[in-house]
C-alpha cells in the first residue's frame, strides 16, 4: 500500500508538474474498482466535477474507518489514492483532527489544479470528515 511519505518524496523528486500530474494519474490507475453495485446515486459525492462515490465503512473492534472511492476521472482517482494515503483504516478521531490543508500546501496540490477540481477534492475531503464525525458520534452513544 503506498504511503503518504512515499507520495511527498515523489513530488520532491519530480519538479515539472507535467510529470506529477502524470504521477497522480499513475496513481489512479492502481486503485481497484469499485463494484458496480455501490455506484448509486446515495453514494454520489455532491460538488465534484466528475463522477466521485464513496462507500465509508467501519471496525469497531479496530477503531478504523475504511473508505472505497472511486470517479470517472483519471485525475480525480489519482487525487483519491493520496487521500486514501491519510485517511485509509484510520480512526474517526484522527480523521476528524487531521489537517489535509497542510498537506495540499505542502505539495502545492491545490493552485496547479483547476478551480473546480480544487472544489472537488474538498467536497471528497468533507465528505470523509463528516462521515467520520457521524461515526465518533454513533460510538460515543454505544
Amino acid at each position: 500500500m503506498l504511503t503518504l511519505e512515499e507520495v511527498k518524496e515523489t513530488f520532491e523528486f519530480l519538479d515539472d508538474w507535467e510529470d506529477r500530474y502524470r504521477y497522480i494519474i499513475d496513481l489512479g490507475k492502481t486503485l481497484p474498482n469499485m463494484p458496480s453495485e455501490l455506484r448509486v446515486e446515495g453514494n454520489l459525492v455532491k460538488g465534484c466535477q466528475s463522477l466521485v462515490w464513496i462507500v465509508i465503512g467501519y471496525d469497531k473492534n479496530a477503531d478504523q474507518v475504511t473508505i472505497q472511492l472511486d470517479s470517472d476521472a483519471f485525475i480525480v482517482r489519482g487525487l483519491i489514492a493520496i487521500l486514501m494515503t491519510v485517511f485509509q483504516q484510520q480512526s474517526p478521531d484522527r480523521i476528524v483532527d487531521e489537517d489535509v490543508d497542510e498537506l495540499f500546501a505542502e505539495l502545492d496540490l491545490l493552485s496547479h489544479l483547476s478551480p473546480t477540481r480544487g472544489n472537488g477534492l474538498r467536497s471528497m475531503v468533507s465528505r470523509i470528515k463528516q462521515e467520520a464525525q457521524d461515526l465518533r458520534g454513533q460510538r460515543a452513544i454505544v
